[in-house]
């Protein structure tokens, strides 16, 4: 940050602080809860990904993973060809079905 933001930021930080807003917050004097995982996830995902997690919904993304893993290790275990193209099908199908959904959240998102 530049410094001029730098002392903006803080001159309005000490102004609320002064004021009593910053007082009596929902988990004041508790340390701030650790999300190593939104270091590498955009910002605004991180949020999206956190509210659900803590509602306990899942991304239809990371069912979709899930699936499509499932659907690999069950292409390795195959054994005869009809199995493997049955599997080769599933897989398929699973990767355009995430990568739609992978595209629909970035649309969404912008």
């Amino acid at each position: 940050m530049s410094r001029w933001l730098d002392r903006l930021a803080e001159r309005r930080m000490l102004k609320a602080r002064a004021e009593g807003k910053l007082s009596a917050l929902a988990g004041e004097g508790k340390p701030l809860p650790d999300h190593p995982e939104a270091a590498l996830v955009d910002p605004g995902l991180a949020v999206g990904y956190r509210i659900m997690a803590e509602h306990g919904a899942l991304p239809e993304e990371v069912q979709l993973r899930k699936a499509l893993e499932a659907a690999k290790s069950g292409y390795a275990t195959a054994t005869t060809d009809a199995e493997k193209r049955a599997a080769m099908a599933k897989i398929s199908e699973l990767s355009m079905t995430l990568a739609i959904a992978v595209e629909a959240r970035q649309k969404f998102m912008r």
